[in-house]
């Protein structure tokens, strides 16, 4: 039988559900899986590096990596594969069977999702102009899937301005298009904006609220929520109540993880299998 040993390298990670959504596709497709959270908030004196290449020597199939270590991964690597190369981010490292860290392979499976998730969703719809809050986790795959599906403009702010810039220039290194802004203009950006995206924690059990003014909500065409725990969060709530097309944070982690499968694994998906192994998910979310 085939085999697919990997785990999950993380800050505060005990929620996810990523290795559920990975079993069901291991246990369409007859695979043995075995996965194992690396909660690195309950590590002392955690070294990234270390982890990965014990993990090598071990005959892991892989790992995938969360906040805050993307950037770490990416390093790790040099380069990534089926992604933009200025990402800078990997949440996907692949060892191919390999015990030498030279032959391992990084992915995006974020950005892939991000694009696989829109064309299911939204389809042909283009982005127009974006207001996204927030420059942090999957930021960097959003704000480049948005520019290279034609935004018009991407205007994004957060806590910490540099990180904005840093992301607007990811995105579109000419910065015609995507930039960064106070949080302090935010409001005339969401109100000629096309949609509007969540890359905040904001909407997350343990942080509720949202990052938008409701009441500057329901002019747009579409909204995205990077959060899927819960998945309609007050953001997503709001944003359907106003008639906005909705691209909820699970759409995302259904897209990512059948990503990830395949990933790991080379084993193509059927969308009809994805659904049926990963949607009753959301009744534990």
């Amino acid at each position: 039988m085939a085999e697919l040993n990997a785990g999950l390298i993380g800050s505060n990670i005990q929620r996810t559900r990523l290795p559920f959504a990975l079993k069901a596709l291991c246990d369409f497709n007859n695979i043995d899986f075995s996965f194992e959270l690396i909660d690195t908030a309950l590590i002392d004196d955690f070294d990234f590096i270390r982890c990965v290449e014990e993990r090598i020597s071990s005959g892991w199939t892989g790992v995938t990596v969360t906040h805050p270590y993307k950037t770490a991964a990416a390093d790790f690597v040099g380069k990534l594969t089926y992604a933009p190369s200025n990402m800078g981010a990997s949440n996907t490292l692949v060892f191919n069977g390999s015990t030498s860290s030279a032959d391992v392979t990084a992915y995006n499976t974020d950005y892939t999702g991000f694009v696989a998730a829109w064309d299911a969703v939204l389809g042909m719809r283009k982005p127009g102009k974006v207001a996204m809050a927030g420059a942090g986790g999957v930021s960097r795959a959003i704000a480049i899937a948005l520019i290279e599906n034609g935004a018009e403009q991407l205007a994004i702010w957060d806590l910490q301005f540099e990180r904005a810039q840093d992301v607007a220039r990811i995105a579109d290194p000419t910065g015609e298009r995507a930039f960064a802004i106070p949080m302090d203009q935010s409001s005339t950006y969401i109100q000629v904006a096309n949609g509007l995206v969540n890359a905040t924690a904001l909407g997350m059990i343990q942080y509720p609220g949202m990052a938008f003014d409701a009441a500057l909500i329901g002019t747009q065409g579409w909204a995205f929520d990077a959060v899927y725990t819960p998945i309609w969060t007050e953001f997503m709530g709001t944003a359907k109540a106003g008639g906005l097309e909705c691209l909820t944070g699970f759409n995302l982690f259904k897209h990512m993880a059948v990503r990830t499968f395949q990933t790991y694994t080379g084993v193509a998906v059927n969308p009809a299998d994805a659904d049926r192994a990963i949607d009753p998910l959301i009744e534990g979310i």
